[in-house]
């Protein structure tokens, strides 16, 4: 029976390279962030969707997706972020559940799940346990600002746009704390893993 792992956080609160440590360490990881890229790529459903919606506007000369286009339409309008989830939610779940099945196929022991919004797109009932990287909101903000190149109000908007890593920490079986030195976050994901019986 494959235990299955639910991986999540908030923007710039360290779960991506938590995710790239797990891969690091041999463990198979389905990253819903890369599968969400790859449906919107030119030729992919995913992009003739966005197209038909939001114009050719949120395209590159070239055809390609413009994620700063799109981005800057969409998290400043609700409504607008909310029909983009309709339009692709379904393609990247999808694409998820296959890989899912092929993995589980292989009679692997553990998947990791690494999806942001595991509880806003009530998915934690596609995984055994769950694990939310946190970060107290002042250091979220600062690392979003200073990552993304974003003044206070764009980073919060972006924040915002997500359920608080407060509320989430309360959902999940197990909580890495990001706040200290990376050495620390390291230390806490071996931990976990070692009283999972996971190495």
């Amino acid at each position: 029976m494959m235990i299955r792992i639910g991986l999540t956080g908030g923007i710039a609160s360290g779960k991506s390279t938590v995710a790239t440590w797990l891969k690091e360490m041999g463990f198979p990881l389905i990253d819903a962030d890369q599968i969400a890229r790859d449906v919107v790529r030119p030729g992919e459903e995913g992009l003739v969707r966005l197209v038909a919606r939001f114009g050719r506007g949120v395209l590159h000369a070239d055809g390609s997706l413009d994620r700063g286009k799109l981005g800057r339409l969409v998290f400043a309008d609700q409504e607008k972020r909310k029909e983009l989830n309709a339009l692709l939610h379904p393609l990247i779940r999808r694409r998820m559940r296959e890989t899912l099945d092929a993995l589980q196929a292989q009679g692997l022991p553990v998947v990791f799940l690494d999806i942001p919004l595991l509880f806003e797109s009530g998915l934690e009932d596609w995984t055994d346990r769950s694990i939310v990287v946190y970060v107290p909101q002042p250091i979220q903000l600062k690392r979003l600002m200073e990552r993304n190149q974003l003044g206070e109000e764009e980073a919060m908007a972006r924040i915002r746009a997500q359920m608080p890593l407060a509320e989430k920490r309360k959902m999940a079986t197990a909580v890495i704390d990001n706040s200290g030195p990376q050495v620390q976050t390291h230390e806490q994901l071996r931990d976990l893993l070692k009283s999972w019986d996971l190495i």
